[in-house]
């Protein structure tokens, strides 16, 4: 995306076993589903119990795929990936699945997240004579899958999955089976549910699957494999849980569609009680630009920069009394776009991604909700179009803690030099972004909207990390001493 100041979305991986069915086509609409999880490069490979075949490219799904690429991807097996770079740069030979022809048979795989110890294991399969053709840690996690001994897939899983460390939520398809792997901590989401025609299907979200007609849908427990072949739904637990649980706060915060339901919990309903929450804290504070010093809202509309803020603003509005309404509209396309704008087209930055509706905020003294400030050069800008549009005054609240600290689990949220909230404090974020006023959820606020005590991976905000991590790390560093 180009013009975005937000966490880059992560991944998105299907796998589907539908026997007499066109699973490539329903694999398709699949991702079709998860493309916001990424929107660099998608595929999908195809197995028919002997053979398989894939194809994939750089671009949206509805790009890489046509009616003759899809005619040749023959099978009862599928799996499929929409993909953003955390590992690896953005480029085709990074992109997924993997596939590859082993010892076992042919094996292809799909990886949402990022294995922390991807670079000493690589350096190991390389020092084993083992050629990479990428700088992914999914290729990394083929090739040791491809290498392990053991009789079944099962047990090759389970032996890389000791050796692993990190995020990943997998759809592993082999000629014959597609398994669905979820790592011990259940940072990335991963669920599976039941086919109206027979078989099953495994996604990161549970719209995909809605989408496709699933019943009965469940998560994938961490630590979880699950077989989907001729020989029905196969569990098996190949490590342990980590208890607590390390979910992606920020599935919630921004990346899920709002139909989705990790861990028994809408995340529309999350977002909604983050803006009540947030609002809560505004008034308890008192005085923070648009409450009187009885907490009342004093200003005259809250807007949500859409999409993933809306629910929040509707919350916000609510319990604070300030009337809600829209503000930007936002143009779907421009942000997905892979042609770069004009030198004056990029110096017109988000304006390119939003426009304003004058008519409603027009003098008056605007509270702006939005999910996040990473980097800190889109809010800016919002603020300026708002004001350029006669808002009277501009106030934010941001329905997260500020974030300053990187992820490494698969969330590309820059470098610690990057984040604002790294070295600045709120009321510097403020003046530099040009509010009237900035207010930002707390952590307990934030868990309290989630409704639970903990479970979830706050790193970004808090820095404390549920396992440890190389601080120097970078997202290409496979490729710092290819170059």
């Amino acid at each position: 995306m180009i013009f975005s100041d937000s966490p880059k979305e992560e991944c998105g991986v299907i796998g589907i076993f539908a026997p007499n069915e066109d699973v490539a086509r329903m694999t398709f609409f699949g991702l079709y589903a998860l493309q916001h999880r990424g929107q660099e490069a998608a595929g999908i490979a195809v197995a028919d119990g002997q053979v398989m075949m894939m194809h994939k490219g750089v671009g949206l799904v509805s790009h890489v795929f046509t009616s003759n690429t899809m005619a040749e991807l023959k099978g009862h097996y599928a799996i499929g990936h929409t993909r953003y770079s955390t590992t690896g740069s953005s480029s085709l030979r990074n992109a997924q699945p993997f596939m590859i022809e082993s010892i076992h048979g042919p094996l292809a795989l799909a990886h949402n997240g990022n294995l922390v110890n991807s670079a000493e294991l690589r350096q190991e399969l390389m020092e084993q004579g083992v050629g990479f053709s990428s700088s992914s840690d999914t290729e990394v996690m083929t090739m040791m899958l491809a290498r392990n001994g053991g009789t079944t897939w099962e047990e090759r899983i389970k032996a890389a999955m000791k050796k692993w460390v990190g995020a990943y939520s997998l759809a592993i398809l082999t000629r014959d089976c597609v398994y669905a792997v979820r790592d011990p901590w259940g940072f990335r989401p991963l669920c599976i549910g039941l086919l109206p025609s027979g078989g099953h299907a495994v996604a990161s979200e549970t719209g995909a699957l809605q989408t496709l007609g699933c019943e009965a849908i469940r998560d994938v427990k961490p630590g979880e494999v699950v077989s989907l072949s001729n020989n029905a739904l196969k569990v098996m637990q190949a490590l342990p849980s980590v208890t607590p649980s390390a979910m992606c706060v920020f599935e919630h915060i921004y990346f899920a569609r709002p139909d989705q339901t990790w861990d028994g919990i809408n995340v529309h309903h999350v977002r909604q009680r983050l803006g009540e929450e947030l609002a809560r804290e505004v008034i308890s504070g008192l005085g923070h630009g648009f409450t009187d010093k009885n907490g009342r809202g004093v200003a005259d509309v809250v807007i949500p920069v859409p999409d993933s803020s809306v629910p929040a603003a509707i919350g916000f509005s609510h319990v604070i009394g300030i009337p809600y309404n829209d503000g930007f509209i936002k143009n779907r396309y421009v942000g997905r776009t892979f042609i770069e704008p004009t030198d004056s087209l990029r110096k017109r930055g988000v304006a390119l991604k939003f426009n304003v509706i004058n008519e409603n905020v027009r003098g008056k003294r605007v509270v702006m909700i939005d999910d996040s400030i990473v980097r800190g050069n889109t809010t800016g800008p919002l603020i300026k179009l708002l004001k350029n549009a006669g808002a009277k005054e501009v106030h934010v609240a941001i329905t997260c803690p500020p974030i300053a600290h990187p992820c490494f689990m698969g969330v590309d949220m820059g470098r610690h030099e990057d984040l604002i909230a790294h070295k600045r404090t709120i009321e510097e974020i403020r003046e530099y972004v040009g509010a009237d006023s900035l207010y930002y959820l707390s952590v307990d606020g934030m868990m309290k909207a989630i409704q639970r005590k903990d479970g979830f991976c706050q790193a970004c905000f808090t820095g404390q990390y549920p396992i440890p991590v190389d601080l120097m790390s970078v997202k290409t560093g496979f490729e710092r001493g290819t170059k």
